[in-house]
């Protein structure tokens, strides 16, 4: 697989769009990014996953999936290699990724402006 594979994967889902962080292609839905090209120069996707579903991807096929280094890989942010990936395994991996944002999205969301105020005395 290549960059353009990836990104014709990563596209192919409902509502997904690419767009651009930090001069990086990444892929969207709603709004919100579950890939991103950041690494490609390095032969690299990556996905947006939970540290379990990370833990088990590596696990399972330690040649295509490692923990991004440093503090994105311990949020679940992964790396794919892609001259190593399948059609299959990368499509199982940005769909894991797609998925788990559309649930995310889906969520309510939390604000500290819903927390209640104090009344001042």
């Amino acid at each position: 697989m290549d960059i353009d594979d990836f990104r014709r994967i990563a596209l192919s889902f409902p509502g997904a769009e690419e767009s651009s962080h930090m001069g990086s292609p990444d892929f969207r839905v709603g709004g919100h990014i579950f890939a991103t090209l950041a690494s490609a120069k390095q032969g690299y996707g990556n996905i947006k996953l939970t540290l379990e579903q990370q833990q088990a991807f590596v696990a399972e096929l330690p040649g295509v999936f490692l923990a991004i280094p440093g503090g994105w890989g311990r949020t679940g942010m992964t790396h794919v290699r892609l001259a190593a990936a399948s059609e299959e395994v990368l499509t199982g991996a940005l769909q894991a990724a797609y998925q788990l944002r559309v649930s995310k999205n889906k969520s309510p969301k939390r604000s500290s402006r819903s927390k209640p105020r104090r009344k001042e005395t």
